[in-house]
């Protein structure tokens, strides 16, 4: 039986409102829908007076001043980056040409991969750097908030999540969203990696999650162990594939993404891609050479 993903996909919000979702919980919402942002960036703000601004978003003007509308009176003393994809670390700059604040993040696009001398895809915001850099249990403090820095990367190397303490609230990223699972894109995206950042979250007490994109998940252990079963479930699939012949990810695609459409097959590619990569590193798969989106692959 396939695993059931409890996904969250009710939303009410208006574009470029602000909307206090939580006590000292704010979001604005980019006007950014797409197959990979849903219904588009949700930018917190967090504290009052003092404020901090997580993931900003995409570089558009509009949306930027939409959340400076909304801190209006008021700071911006920290801006958080999750990660350094197009429609979450960009708008950072343009908040920047307007007041005294510093970024913070776990460094680069491809800092996670960089430092091992693995060259990442120039697919992410290459332009930003964080003006200080945090790591793991690294702790922020702000005016009438703090925050705990939380190392998962995965979904992309330099991933972070950020702990409201005082609400015990995680914020997320693309790591865990309520509406989809996140796709993995070697070689900045590691499987192996992502599975170590889930089970992370298992072991901790966070009392609810905010994503970036879509709703919040009051759940969040439930969650975050079907997205574990859901990965393992892909990965049978692939080792099914391999044991009735299929040996190309292009031919394993619509076997396994029967539900998926067919615009999303290149991304799904990339997933199961990154998927075997795991499977080869654990000894059950092999292929000729380095591993690569168009290769072969046999069971061992």
């Amino acid at each position: 039986m396939a695993v059931k993903i409890p996904y969250l996909r009710e939303l009410s919000f208006e574009y470029g409102h602000v909307e206090t979702v939580a006590p000292g919980i704010r979001r604005v919402i980019a006007k950014n829908p797409s197959p990979f942002t849903f219904h588009g960036t949700g930018t917190y703000i967090l504290g009052t007076g003092s404020v901090a601004v997580i993931d900003p978003g995409p570089a558009d003007a509009e949306h930027i001043r939409n959340v400076m509308a909304a801190v209006a009176g008021e700071r911006i003393s920290h801006i958080l980056i999750t990660h350094t994809h197009m429609d979450h670390s960009p708008g950072a700059a343009l908040i920047k040409a307007e007041v005294d604040a510093n970024t913070y993040g776990f460094g680069p696009h491809g800092a996670g991969k960089v430092a091992a001398g693995i060259v990442v895809e120039e697919g992410g915001d290459m332009d930003f750097t964080p003006d200080i850099q945090v790591g793991h249990r690294d702790v922020i403090q702000g005016g009438d908030w703090s925050i705990e820095c939380v190392y998962t990367p995965g979904h992309t190397s330099n991933h972070l999540c950020f702990q409201l303490r005082e609400q015990k609230a995680l914020f997320t990223g693309d790591h865990v969203m309520g509406w989809s699972t996140s796709i993995i894109s070697p070689p900045d995206g590691d499987m192996a990696a992502y599975m170590k950042s889930l089970e992370l979250l298992l072991e901790r007490d966070d009392s609810v999650y905010w994503p970036t994109h879509g709703p919040c998940i009051l759940d969040p252990k439930t969650h975050v162990r079907a997205f574990i079963e859901h990965r393992l479930e892909r990965q049978q699939q692939i080792i099914d594939c391999m044991r009735q012949g299929v040996s190309k990810i292009a031919d394993m695609v619509p076997r396994m993404y029967t539900d998926t459409p067919e615009f999303m097959y290149p991304a799904a590619g990339r997933s199961v891609f990154a998927a075997l990569e795991y499977i080869i590193a654990k000894g059950v798969a092999r292929t000729e050479g380095s591993p690569t989106l168009e290769g072969a692959y046999f069971l061992v």
